[in-house]
């Protein structure tokens, strides 16, 4: 999905606009998600991109997403562009002794 979106349209209330637009993001991340993996392919991974402009646009998380549309409808913006390509992702394996929490660490603290 490469689309610039406009905030202000005539007749339409912002705020609407604005829901609906994050609506359709989300519709279409979810219907990336649905597609079948290639072989070899643990998930899908999105690279997204967002600015004022396609020329302007840069590389932002999806989870970032929401925030960077609410941050310009508050702001005033006209309108905004949002890139988001579905990539394959492949899982890496832990390496031995890689562990997120230590075995002496005390949780109770």
């Amino acid at each position: 999905m490469k689309k610039t979106f406009k905030l202000h349209i005539e007749g339409k209330n912002s705020d609407r606009v604005l829901e609906a637009i994050k609506h359709d993001v989300r519709k279409y991340v979810k219907r990336e998600r649905r597609k079948t993996l290639p072989k070899g392919v643990d998930y899908w991974a999105f690279d997204c991109k967002f600015g004022a402009t396609e020329e302007a646009a840069e590389v932002v998380r999806l989870g970032e997403l929401t925030k960077k549309m609410d941050e310009v409808a508050t702001a005033g913006g006209e309108s905004f562009y949002v890139e988001i390509l579905a990539a394959h992702g492949i899982r890496k394996p832990r390496e031995e002794g890689d562990d997120s929490l230590d075995d002496d660490e005390d949780l109770n603290d």
